[in-house]
């Protein structure tokens, strides 16, 4: 039954990203580009789906269950690329072998771009557009969340934890309901914080408890958890499993994170999130086959209109 699952999330996925199409954007005079898939009922809700270092957004239509998704929901799913292969977050300081985009690249203007012009055009639901984002792609998400909440219903960030420059400069104009999903054996982004095992790794990361702690202060939201629960093992071979902690916090404002026990620096899905899993494996640890990341992520944006 699980197999037959996963071979009609692939298909489902590889079906919708046929109608996915690429077009550009100008900001500050320059061309920027991105992947759409767009339903034909109008206005959609809009989710803007941000790639890690070293990717593009195509990368996530292929990777991902995004595609099967928004087909499902009908959702409008923008797949911006960054700038070198890599998002202009808060942070400045990336791993020793890994460049970021261009200085001066202002990739906080591009996606308020993206948005305002989905919207103008009738394609985008100005009271329901959401922000995800996978490694630098959640850092990016974070940095949004940050400078440009006045534009989303709520964010998402996988594998990727807040560092001091993020948080000094992160000060939203109203709370925003937030998702975390992070790995407990994350060479890169370390699940306890400071730097990671991997030699891409930076440094000065806070910790995944430190970041929920983070954004529940942001949000009015109580400093304990209010709910841990253990999620069934459904992928015993993939030796890992999820744990989803909730939190206590004024309606609308909810924070929750997903953590991914034995998890590694990758998204868990229902189909392989690397074209060489096993590269991958070995490289930044195991990927979850328990949950998939953009069905839980939908599930959460879901309830935020």
């Amino acid at each position: 039954m699980r197999r037959r699952m996963r071979i009609a999330t692939l298909i489902a996925a590889l079906t919708a990203a046929s109608a996915a199409s690429a077009d550009t954007v100008d900001v500050n005079g320059v061309k920027r580009s991105y992947t759409a898939q767009l339903p034909a009922k109008r206005p959609a809700p809009l989710v803007i789906v941000l790639h890690g270092k070293t990717q593009r957004g195509a990368d996530m239509v292929t990777r991902t269950a995004w595609p099967q998704v928004a087909k499902r929901e009908g959702l409008a799913v923008v797949f911006p690329d960054g700038l070198n292969n890599a998002w202009a977050d808060a942070r400045t300081k990336a791993g020793p072998a890994l460049r970021g985009p261009p200085v001066g690249t202002d990739d906080v203007a591009f996606i308020a771009r993206l948005v305002e012009k989905l919207v103008a055009d009738g394609t985008a639901d100005a009271k329901r557009v959401y922000v995800a984002g996978v490694s630098n792609g959640g850092a990016m998400a974070m940095t949004m969340a940050c400078a440009r909440a006045d534009l989303f219903a709520a964010a998402a960030s996988v594998i990727m934890n807040l560092n001091d420059e993020a948080a000094v400069t992160c000060h939203p104009s109203r709370p925003l309901p937030m998702l975390l999903m992070n790995g407990t054996e994350d060479p890169l982004v370390p699940y306890e914080g400071g730097r990671g095992s991997s030699y891409f790794a930076a440094e000065g990361f806070w910790s995944t408890d430190e970041t929920l702690a983070f954004w529940r202060r942001l949000n009015g939201c109580e400093t304990d958890d209010a709910g841990i629960t253990d999620m069934p093992d459904a992928a015993p071979a993939d030796q890992s499993t999820v744990t989803r902690i909730s939190s206590r916090c004024p309606a609308g404002h909810d924070v929750v994170l997903y953590r991914i026990n034995h998890g590694g620096h990758r998204m868990p899905g229902f189909a392989p999130d690397a074209r060489f899993p096993k590269v991958a494996r070995n490289l930044l640890g195991a990927q979850n086959g328990d949950i998939d990341g953009a069905e839980t992520i939908w599930t959460f944006f879901s309830r935020f209109p």
